[in-house]
């Protein structure tokens, strides 16, 4: 495969006070990091499309570090993951499922203790399409208090033959959680379940 052409990036961080409620002493810091490439399988079908993973690969590497950068914070401090992509009309799902893998083992390969499954969504969609990317802790799944979305999209993409393939990370628990389950400072198995 070629190597893979970058359009664009686009990275965001967002500090959250609160909610409404009392101040935190320290911001939730949450933030996405989106690439817009070419989708080279854009329209025609093709049956072996996975060796396009290993040419993803590199790119989730670079997005990780780039992100984990722009959050500024050592990587021990982020709690919380995800990723998504959305593929252009030319394209079709299964083209997002690419980056399934690149995009979820590089950030495990940058955070520390990451041994939860990076949950993941993806779409199909035109120019502007919005993507809510879920969240989860990167230690146990069944950390309730840092399940969350970020929602993430790019005004003029992904065009026709383009994919926007996409990375999110937070720093902790939603600003105000009190919906009870598992607190993140009760994680025993180490299963990246509980």
């Amino acid at each position: 495969m070629p190597e893979v052409k970058i359009r664009k990036s686009l990275v965001g961080i967002e500090d959250i006070f609160h909610e409404g409620g009392p101040v935190a002493a320290e911001p939730h810091r949450r933030g996405f990091i989106a690439k817009v490439i070419e989708n080279p399988f854009a329209g025609r079908y093709v049956q072996d499309i996975q060796p396009f993973m290993e040419d993803l690969k590199p790119l989730g590497m670079a997005m990780a570090g780039e992100l984990i950068a722009a959050m500024d914070v050592p990587p021990e401090r982020i709690e919380g993951y995800g990723k998504g992509a959305i593929v252009g009309e030319a394209g079709e799902t299964e083209h997002a499922a690419l980056w399934h893998a690149p995009g979820g083992y590089s950030m495990r390969e940058h955070v520390p203790d990451s041994l939860a499954i990076v949950p993941s969504t993806k779409k199909v969609g035109g120019p502007g399409a919005r993507l809510d990317v879920p969240v989860t802790h990167v230690t146990a799944s069944y950390v309730r208090s840092h399940f969350d979305a970020i929602e993430v999209g790019i005004n003029d993409a992904p065009r026709a033959n383009e994919m926007v393939v996409i990375l999110v990370m937070t720093t902790g628990p939603r600003v105000h959680n009190r919906a009870g389950g598992l607190a993140a400072r009760d994680i025993k198995l180490r299963d990246g379940q509980k």
